[in-house]
């Protein structure tokens, strides 16, 4: 009878925490945004803030730290890139409405507002088929992003439908993190 009480009771808490444990997955305020390198090391670009809208969404808002970018003139537009000795890496803006809302489950509006291409310095112009879509993961620290290659190339006419995030799994391609000289994108 002991045992079949503690069940009762283990199981009636859980049931208690389970909505506390999911609501908070999801980052609340304010979180820097850093893009990791492979030593570990991190620069810090900017921050998201996050508020929820008690319907198991939240409002996100981005806000890139222009100080830590330089201006590049690239394809008669301007980007705002962070360079590394063999690799700059540039922000493109997602150039059409999207709605700025996650869910736990569903981050792929924040991932499309931070889409990235990549080049070497001695390259012209941008490179939009050199893609980096960071693919976010909900962690114990806030969020976690591994890149994935993608063509940007794919955006440069708005898709058939504002409503759904076009680039779905179909058109992101895993790659070796190492391979960038960013590796991750962070959100803590």
């Amino acid at each position: 009878m002991r045992a079949g009480r503690s069940a009762v009771f283990i199981l009636g808490l859980a049931v208690l925490l389970l909505p506390a444990m999911v609501a908070g997955a999801l980052p609340e305020g304010e979180k820097q945004l850093r893009l990791q390198r492979a030593d570990g090391s991190t620069l810090r670009i900017g921050t998201v803030t996050f508020e929820a809208l008690g319907d198991g969404r939240s409002r996100f808002r981005v806000a890139m730290d222009h100080a830590q970018f330089r201006d590049y003139f690239l394809s008669m537009k301007e980007f705002k890139c962070v360079g590394e000795a063999a690799e700059i890496h540039c922000h493109l803006p997602y150039p059409y409405a999207r709605p700025d809302t996650v869910t736990e489950t569903d981050l792929r509006w924040l991932e499309h507002a931070l889409l990235f291409f990549y080049k070497r310095p001695d390259e012209f112009g941008a490179r939009l088929r050199n893609g980096i879509y960071y693919r976010l993961e909900v962690t114990e620290r806030g969020l976690q992003g591994t890149p994935e290659a993608v063509d940007l190339d794919l955006i440069a006419a708005p898709p058939d439908d504002l409503t759904t995030a076009p680039f779905n799994a179909d058109e992101r391609v895993a790659i070796e993190p190492s391979e960038r000289a960013f590796t991750g994108l962070l959100l803590e």
